[in-house]
C-alpha cells in the first residue's frame, strides 16, 4: 500500500499493481518532491498529466493538494484498473484514466493542455523513447504555456531530451532516484506585434 502525503486526503491509502513492473514513487521521494512544487506554487489550480502512470501516485497526490484536474496515462491494462479503483475510492478527483502509450495519448486532439507533466517511465525505458515520447507530447498541444514537467528516472540514467523550447530548470537525487524539473518557454511576442 501506498499512502497520499499531504493535502485533504493526507493519510489515506492507495493500492498499487501487484506483478507488474510499476515502481510506485517511495513516499519520501514523494514528499520531497510535492515540498519543491508546493514551494513554487506549481500545483494548486493546475491542469495534471501523470504519465506512465502505475498507481496514479503522483497525480492522486497532485489532486489532494489542489489539482483542478488529472489525466492519467498508462498502457498496462492491470495498472489502469487500479488508478480506477483509486479514483472511485476517493471520489472527489475529477479527471480520467487513458489506456494507452504516452506516443498514442500524445496524438490524440482534444485534451486542454496541462500546465504540470509527472512522467515515470519504467526505469528500462530507452532514452531515445522518452525523448519521443515527451516531443510528442509538445507537438501534440499537451503543454500549456510555461508548463513545469517532472521526469523520475534513475540516478544512472542521463539527462532527458527535452522537447524544443522546454530547458532544464532544476534536478535533484534521492538515494536511486533522480528528479528532472523542466519548463516551456513562455512564446516569444514576434518583433513588431502588438503585445
Amino acid at each position: 500500500m501506498t499512502r497520499i502525503i499531504g493535502g485533504r486526503f493526507g493519510g489515506r491509502t492507495i493500492s498499487a499493481p501487484k506483478g507488474s513492473s510499476t515502481r510506485p514513487t517511495s513516499d519520501r521521494v514523494r514528499e520531497a518532491l510535492f515540498s519543491r512544487l508546493d514551494a513554487w506554487e506549481a500545483v494548486a489550480g493546475e491542469r495534471v498529466l501523470d504519465l506512465y502512470a502505475g498507481s496514479g501516485a503522483l497525480g492522486l497526490e497532485a489532486a489532494s493538494r489542489g489539482a483542478i484536474r488529472v489525466d492519467f496515462v498508462e498502457a498496462d491494462q492491470g495498472a489502469a484498473r487500479v488508478i480506477r479503483a483509486n479514483l472511485a475510492a476517493l471520489r472527489e478527483v475529477s479527471g480520467s484514466v487513458q489506456v494507452a502509450s504516452v506516443r498514442t495519448f500524445a496524438g490524440r486532439a482534444g485534451a486542454e493542455p496541462a500546465g504540470l507533466i509527472f512522467a515515470d517511465p519504467p526505469y528500462p525505458l530507452r532514452e531515445a523513447d522518452l525523448g519521443a515520447d515527451l516531443a510528442a507530447l509538445a507537438l501534440g498541444g499537451h503543454l500549456a504555456p510555461e508548463a513545469l514537467l517532472v521526469i523520475e528516472r534513475s540516478t544512472r540514467s542521463p539527462e532527458p531530451t527535452w522537447p524544443a523550447g522546454v530547458e532544464l530548470v532544476d534536478q535533484r537525487r534521492y538515494g536511486e532516484t533522480s528528479l528532472w524539473f523542466a519548463r516551456r518557454a513562455p512564446a516569444e511576442p514576434l518583433v513588431g506585434s502588438p503585445l
